[in-house]
């Protein structure tokens, strides 16, 4: 089984490649970055350590890399003839792969292969295949349009394991979590027979992908928005503090309490997760800088984000939600030079009114919760 992977970095090789390599695809990962590609080509081979105790390396073989600036033509028969198609490579990238793919399934169509195909996007977004798609669908006729239809699966999936900022003399190895979770949506899988162990394939992926969203990444978010604000400069520095220990778990209980009212999770069943979730956190061998989980402040204070849905969804539902509001108030104090999008936020805070800076940064229009958040901001 051939597996085509976009996106050579750390998740792609100490994730998504793991997984494909026990289910027995060689894989070969396309990326711009000429080092890891050359390493690659060169070596055939990675190794993968888990970050615990045990230290445990795992040998990933039958792997190759393309370079897809320079190698075009080869990315797109490398796609013509896998049976698995994946990516790991950003959500804003996903448009500038998206040729390459449509051009390889054009190649699938004019040599006649009638073995489906599924295009998977392992992002940390919603709907990522359903983006990914789109923008690939553009690219097509009327005639690779009804090929697609009938032989290419767009299913979106959700991902989970921490794999952080690294550096190694060793530009493949990586270190990655033990725990490790991909759910993908079985109704939008055309490509059956590539069904992977180790995945688990849910009929709705939605609640999944809320969970995951509403739980590690807002938990991720606020122990680093949290930490930065008490002068951590970790993770894990940041969670040996009790004030920001005793808001993640309070944040957590807000997130948990409306994922168990809105998608009817059960709570015990739930708090374990809750638990589990913290531990990874506390995992002194994961040592992830605050300012690399916080970046990008604006974008993770979008309407649908993993902060502000979940506050104006348990507001909606009479839930609590003070915990979320004291994490966003803080979201709006992290003042980080190398950062753009906080560079770009004080900025806005220091030209406009903080009221209006609230309702352009999230989407907001109701004024009480406007008037809450800035409430929240003001007390600090």
């Amino acid at each position: 089984m051939k597996n085509v992977h976009f996106g050579a970095g750390n998740i792609g090789r100490g994730f998504i490649g793991e997984i494909l390599f026990q289910n027995g695809f060689e894989i070969t990962f396309v990326d711009i970055n000429a080092t890891l590609i050359d390493a690659l080509k060169e070596r055939g081979t990675y190794e993968i350590e888990l970050a615990d105790e045990s230290k445990e390396r795992i040998t990933v073989t039958g792997v190759t890399g393309l370079n897809n600036q320079t190698e075009p033509e080869a990315v797109v028969k490398a796609v013509a003839e896998a049976d698995l198609v994946t990516t790991a490579i950003g959500p804003n990238v996903l448009p500038f792969i998206a040729e390459l793919i449509a051009n390889g399934l054009q190649k699938r169509r004019a040599n006649n292969v009638m073995q489906a195909i599924d295009v998977i996007a392992c992002e940390n977004m919603i709907g990522g295949s359903d983006f990914l798609k789109e923008k690939v669908l553009g690219f097509l006729t009327e005639e690779d349009l009804a090929y697609v239809e009938e032989y290419v699966g767009f299913p979106n999936a959700a991902v989970d394991r921490i794999v952080p900022l690294q550096s190694h003399e060793d530009p493949l190895f990586v270190s990655v979590e033990p725990f490790s979770e991909w759910v993908i949506d079985a109704t939008h899988s055309k490509a059956k027979e590539s069904h992977l162990e180790g995945v688990e394939y849910v009929v709705d992926l939605e609640p999944y992908i809320e969970r995951k969203l509403f739980s590690v990444n807002t938990g991720h978010a606020t122990v680093a928005y949290n930490g930065s604000y008490k002068g951590f400069e970790t993770i894990d520095e940041a969670m040996g503090d009790p004030e920001v220990l005793a808001l993640l778990k309070a944040v957590l209980n807000e997130t948990g309490a409306l994922l168990e009212a809105k998608w009817q999770f059960d709570h015990e069943t739930h708090q374990a997760y809750i638990e589990k979730i913290i531990g990874r956190f506390e995992n002194p061998y994961i040592s992830d800088l605050n300012t690399r989980v916080a970046r990008t402040p604006i974008r993770k204070l979008g309407y649908d984000e993993r902060f502000i849905r979940p506050l104006r969804e348990a507001s909606e539902r009479g839930l609590s939600y003070q915990a979320l509001l004291a994490t966003v108030a803080r979201i709006f104090k992290y003042d980080e030079e190398t950062d753009e999008q906080s560079v770009e936020l004080q900025s806005l805070l220091a030209e406009k009114p903080l009221d209006v800076v609230i309702q352009q940064v999230t989407g907001i229009e109701e004024s009480s919760l406007v008037a809450e958040i800035k409430a929240a901001v003001e007390t600090l």
